[in-house]
């Protein structure tokens, strides 16, 4: 076949998992741009490991002892990268063919060390076109800097930075063509999760609260702003009032409604573990 080809994105693209069998396949089957992909796995029980092998990507596995670092931090600190740039996907993450035209053309010359991304987001089947955006710093220079250093103690089963962000010197661009985020694996599986993230987030109030909010300056705006108000009584109807109403969730019909509940749910789970914390 003739043709001209994309030159590989200068990106190395590294996706944490463990029992990802259903969301694996869609990810990696549009990665075929990148020269090189790892799947950093947790001892997968499922297909994880097989799917990977056979979609030509390298499968590293971490097993993590409830400490400092965890799974994206470790791989930063002890992996070899051929590219520049490391973009971390999830295994629900899909690239569309916009996005990987936007990536190659924002690297091809950039003084920038990490880059915002911006995502589509599904919930119980249908694209949430209203609410609160996601947007994560996934993309960085190799030797740019590290995620947050948390020195936590198995605050959750979580071995994986989810609420940490990456602390990065230098300049952030951003990249706007966004990424499909879709999870397969249904409700209970994202309310499984959820409790998990509300212990951490739980840990980290604490142990906020306890060093003095005002000294943690690698803070986010939207980080700190959590942080001051996870545990007053108003900031879960606060948080579905802001997604459901201000924000347009009321838009997307039943799916915004059980997205800003469930949300309005967790913020409510994380409120009650630090009381009891308290307590």
């Amino acid at each position: 076949m003739s043709g001209t080809f994309p030159e590989a994105l200068p990106a190395t693209v590294v996706i944490p998992v463990r029992n990802e069998e259903r969301n694996l396949p869609q990810c990696l089957a549009a990665l075929g741009r990148f020269a090189h992909v790892m799947v950093v796995d947790s001892a997968s029980t499922d297909r994880t490991g097989e799917i990977a092998a056979e979609n030509g990507a390298q499968l590293i596995q971490f097993e993590w002892d409830g400490k400092f670092p965890k799974k994206r931090n470790w791989v930063l600190q002890t992996c070899q990268f051929s590219s520049p740039f490391v973009l971390f996907l999830d295994a629900d993450e899909v690239v569309s063919p916009a996005f990987c035209d936007e990536l190659a053309q924002a690297l091809a010359d950039t003084q920038h060390v990490g880059f915002w991304l911006n995502y589509t987001n599904y919930f119980a089947g249908r694209q949430l076109k209203h609410g609160v955006p996601q947007r994560k710093l996934a993309l960085m220079r190799v030797g740019a800097g590290f995620y947050e250093r948390i020195e936590e103690d198995a605050w959750s089963k979580l071995d994986m930075e989810v609420h940490e962000h990456p602390v990065l010197d230098g300049t952030i661009g951003e990249i706007t063509a966004p990424i499909d985020h879709r999870d397969f694996r249904g409700i209970d599986k994202f309310l499984e999760r959820h409790i998990d993230y509300a212990k951490w987030e739980a840990a980290r109030y604490g142990a906020l609260q306890a060093e003095g909010l005002d000294s943690a300056t690698h803070l986010t705006r939207r980080q700190a702003f959590k942080y001051r108000n996870l545990g007053k009584w108003w900031y879960p109807a606060f948080y579905f009032t802001f997604a459901y109403i201000l924000r347009g969730g009321i838009w997307d019909g039943r799916a915004g409604l059980l997205y800003a509940f469930y949300k309005a749910w967790y913020f409510t789970t994380i409120k009650a573990l630090i009381a009891e914390a308290k307590r």
